[in-house]
């Protein structure tokens, strides 16, 4: 290792330069030599260290940032990003036992309420509704943030003749979630709901809003809820940046039945599209 704590760059090896210190790089981050919010030195800084060319360095950072270590605040400089999400935002952990807001979740993350308003749907959101791509349904568009990045573009989606004239349909916070809201105003108890997660690169919008690069994949959430007649009560979309995502649930194993059929079906839960 040299004084600053890096090892060389080996010309001869099979790994790109940039890769050799991103692994150097990586691995510091996760001894804990750089923390949570620490600045980096300089790319200039950085390649004179390594004895490379600033656009080797540059491709580094740019890799580190598509991975979640990192993040630049431009005009500022780049650091080592401080939050990675744990999410736990699946139906049965949205609907659970304790319904409401978790408090470790609450002391970490901000919800930002953006917009109330009127607009055409998303495809998506239409189909999930089974009305008209041109009809109009109320949205309240939300943003999550920890204290250095937008972690969540969120929006909600309802009926007009649910929403119309109600505090849905207003700009404000409830200081409860939504759908305890909904269901006050509504008289309508949410009883089902389902969660489509899929993978994709964000829109122009989403990658300005989520800091990151246009070719970083994201997390998306379709999540439709339904009351005791099966009929759709709120559609709700949600994105994460998908290298500072980690989507966790916990659930039972159901024992096996002495008649079950081994060499039956696959597992009916693993849907390939």
């Amino acid at each position: 290792m040299t004084e600053t704590g890096f090892g060389g760059i080996n010309p001869g090896a099979a790994e790109h330069p940039h890769r050799q210190i991103a692994a150097q790089l990586r691995a510091k981050i996760r001894r804990g030599d750089w923390a949570a919010g620490e600045q980096l030195p300089s790319i200039p800084a950085l390649a004179q260290m390594f004895g490379v060319a600033k656009q080797t360095v540059q491709r580094t950072i740019d890799q580190l940032r598509v991975e979640g270590l990192l993040i630049t605040k431009p005009g500022s400089g780049t650091y080592v990003r401080g939050t990675r999400r744990r999410l736990n935002r699946l139906s049965r952990g949205r609907y659970g036992a304790h319904r409401g807001y978790h408090a470790d979740l609450a002391a970490r993350y901000r919800q930002q309420l953006t917009e109330v308003t009127r607009s055409v749907p998303p495809a998506e959101v239409a189909d999930a509704y089974g009305v008209p791509d041109s009809t109009l349904l109320v949205v309240r568009r939300h943003l999550v943030r920890t204290q250095d990045a937008v972690v969540e573009v969120g929006a909600a989606w309802l009926r007009p003749q649910d929403a119309a004239g109600t505090s849905l349909e207003r700009l404000e916070s409830f200081g409860r979630p939504l759908y305890q809201e909904v269901e006050e105003v509504t008289g309508r108890r949410y009883v089902t709901a389902t969660d489509t997660i899929t993978a994709r690169l964000p829109t122009r919008e989403e990658a300005e809003t989520l800091q990151i690069r246009p070719d970083t994949p994201v997390l998306h959430l379709l999540h439709v809820a339904y009351d005791g007649e099966h009929k759709v009560i709120e559609v709700a979309q949600a994105t994460w940046p998908g290298p500072m995502t980690t989507l966790t649930e916990e659930y039972r194993v159901p024992t096996p039945r002495p008649d079950a059929d081994l060499d039956g079906d696959p597992d009916p839960g693993l849907v390939l599209g």
